[in-house]
């Protein structure tokens, strides 16, 4: 066919086209096409919303909103919430009542410090009574305690940032995570001999530069703009934080009827927009430890990369295996496992605010760092999100783990290992309760078939206690730190208390929470939920 047939042919099209489109109005020519786009993309967003969060939470949330157009319904709910946020504060009276709110005219000088000693007999007693929390034996002017308060007093001036000035600070960072590394992996020939990483201020900010990381690498590696992560629906809430600072669709999946990360559900929700899979060593509800090698061979499969959460395991699951505690692998020597968190401010030992972040390789972690070269105020570069950082914290890391040393860990595993199972062990023998899963490490997760678990939660904070209330299922758990060693039988006393008084008595008690969280739940709309646990945070802070 020549150029000139197939002009011809363009012409009859033409012709035809133009006398069936005649017998329409203009108007509706030019703008049913685009209505038609318009709604098309209704249409896509609609099953969009629904393939996200499913057909009943869509609905739901549609339900509501259409409610609280009624007038009145609103301002109802917003009271409503106001008296659940009162109730989660402890009384409607404002604890920001007497305040400083500007600088005081005249100095206090040194007497600022008898000040803050006055402030702080005001706080709970906490030794021993806490879940997680205080991780270090004893009190707080002796022993370790008295060590590292030393160590970051005398290095409470210096800031990495400035490389050449404070070398001393910059070695312990670069010893903290090289010491790190070799507990997980970093030694054995499987690990590929390239692990490196940096200090953090804590597990939050550790899992942000690790979902960060991987987002820009599979960019660059991969090509892909439309970043998703696929977690178990026990995985750290600071990926639900990192999906929301760094733009990725986050998909949660259900766990397994062993409370472990299923693997065919995350298999199941991979495609070519994946660039990360979680799983966590142990999780933090259940203290149960997913399978990191199944996990490891579905990333490599897909040429995906795989996070390891070893923010409570990491100090811990190393020396319970020299122990002889039977512990799945978790670290580096697993193919697949592309960076791993791991806190050392918990079983480490290490002041507040210091964890460390691990990569596999150079050539990922360059990803975590920001260089701009276009600053008026000259190059700059910067490893993690802060720009300046505490080095009396890093002081306070390193002189923890030289002080231990790998003889000092395996006592305090030895030591928490023991009284974990002693929890676990008491939890087993009152008949009211369960233990949720069997937990692989230092946390005892419980609920019950016959009493309201948050009631009894409510009766061991009345006794001192400060333990974590989880959901689905409902439960609590106590995370077991060398505070608690020598109070188990303490605890589980009051606990088998707690439980009889309930059966004897149910019903919630003055003041108690147990209301809140088992409506919570409940509640079929999860964005009043949302909203309730943000307005509560706005008013704390």
């Amino acid at each position: 066919m020549d150029f000139d047939e197939m002009f011809s042919y363009l012409n009859q099209f033409r012709a035809s086209a133009n006398s069936y489109l005649s017998q329409y109005d203009p108007l509706a020519l030019v703008f049913a096409p685009i209505m038609t786009l318009f709604f098309a993309r209704i249409v896509h967003s609609i099953f969009r919303l629904i393939l996200e969060k499913g057909l009943k939470s869509v609905t739901m949330e549609f339900v509501m909103a259409s409610v609280k157009l009624v007038p009145g319904v609103q301002r109802y709910i917003d009271a409503e919430k106001q008296k659940v946020v009162d109730q989660l504060q402890g009384s409607g009276k404002s604890k920001r009542d007497g305040w400083m709110t500007e600088l005081p005219r005249a100095g206090l000088g040194d007497e600022v410090i008898d000040k803050m000693k006055d402030e702080k007999q005001k706080d709970v007693a906490w030794q021993g009574k806490c879940s997680g929390t205080v991780y270090i034996a004893g009190h707080e002017q002796e022993g370790h305690f008295s060590l590292i308060n030393e160590a970051c007093s005398m290095f409470a001036h210096t800031n990495p940032l400035h490389l050449d000035v404070f070398q001393s600070v910059v070695r312990f960072e670069a010893e903290v995570v090289m010491m790190t590394a070799a507990l997980l992996g970093s030694k054995e020939k499987a690990s590929g001999g390239q692990i490196c990483g940096n200090m953090t201020s804590g597990g939050t900010e550790s899992i942000l530069l690790a979902v960060k990381t991987s987002r820009d690498y599979m960019k660059a590696k991969k090509g892909i703009t439309n970043p998703e992560m696929i977690i178990p629906i026990s995985a750290h809430s600071a990926y639900d934080k990192a999906a929301q600072y760094f733009k990725i669709k986050l998909w949660r999946v259900p766990v397994g009827q062993d409370f472990k990360a299923d693997v065919r559900s995350i298999k199941r929700h991979v495609n070519r927009n994946t660039i990360l899979i979680v799983g966590s060593a142990p999780g933090f509800p259940h203290g149960i430890i997913d399978p990191i090698e199944e996990l490891g061979e579905l990333a490599s499969t897909y040429g995906i990369c795989f996070h390891v959460d070893l923010c409570l395991g990491g100090f811990v699951l190393p020396f319970a295996r020299k122990l002889g505690y039977p512990v799945p692998p978790f670290d580096f020597s697993v193919q697949g496992v592309t960076s791993i968190s791991v806190d050392v401010h918990k079983y480490g030992l290490a002041p507040k605010g210091t964890s460390v972040v691990l990569y596999r390789n150079h050539e990922m972690r360059k990803h975590q760092f920001v260089a701009v070269t276009e600053w008026s105020g000259g190059l700059y570069v910067s490893p993690t999100i802060a720009g300046s950082r505490p080095g009396g914290l890093i002081a306070g890391a390193w002189a923890a783990m030289m002080s231990l040393g790998l003889e000092g860990y395996m006592e305090n595993t030895r030591k928490i290992m023991e009284a974990s199972k002693i929890i676990e062990k008491g939890v087993w023998q009152i008949p009211e309760l369960f233990v949720v899963g069997r937990p692989d490490m230092t946390l005892v997760a419980f609920g019950s078939d016959t009493l309201d678990i948050f009631e009894v939660n409510d009766l061991m904070s009345s006794k001192g206690w400060h333990l974590n209330a989880l959901q689905r299922p409902n439960s609590i758990h106590i995370c077991v730190t060398l505070q608690h060693v020598n109070v188990t039988e303490d605890f589980l006393k009051d606990l088998r208390d707690s439980v009889q008084t309930v059966k004897a008595n149910p019903g919630p008690i003055n003041g108690g929470l147990a209301p809140i969280y088992g409506a919570a739940g409940k509640m079929p709309d999860r964005a009043m939920v949302q909203d309730l646990l943000v307005d509560f945070m706005d008013s704390s802070c």
